[in-house]
């Protein structure tokens, strides 16, 4: 069976580099060594294995990069460390407008209709 890989580099310069694979040895070879100069990592080497997933199928795989990409480097850092319980906090929205922070609709009416009545406003 094949298997897919989605891991994630840590550059020089302490960027993180994430990327996707059929064979992680080769791919991992590749980026060290510089094999693609117009690469993300080539001008960042020496690059380290800090992350990897092992993926059934390619759509998988594909798809899990794609999510991780859009990861913030906080979250990218806690995945590295195994610090599931970070990834789900920094993955809450903290938006004000969050229905998890606004008053419930009952008390945001009743609190609309005190406002209103102690400014004179119909």
């Amino acid at each position: 069976m094949k298997f897919y890989y989605v891991y994630i580099l840590r550059c020089s310069d302490n960027s993180l580099y994430t990327g996707f694979t059929s064979d992680i040895e080769r791919r991992l070879m590749e980026h060290r060594f510089g094999k693609y100069k117009q690469a993300y990592t080539f001008k960042r080497r020496p690059v380290t294995l800090e992350f990897s997933q092992e993926f059934a199928s390619a759509k998988q795989a594909l798809f899990y990069e794609k999510k991780l990409k859009g990861w913030s480097r906080k979250k990218k850092e806690a995945l590295i460390k195994g610090d599931y319980d970070r990834i789900q906090l920094l993955a809450e929205c903290r938006n004000a407008t969050h229905h998890k922070y606004r008053p419930s609709t009952a008390l945001g009416e009743k609190l609309g209709s005190v406002s209103k009545l102690d400014t004179g406003e119909k």
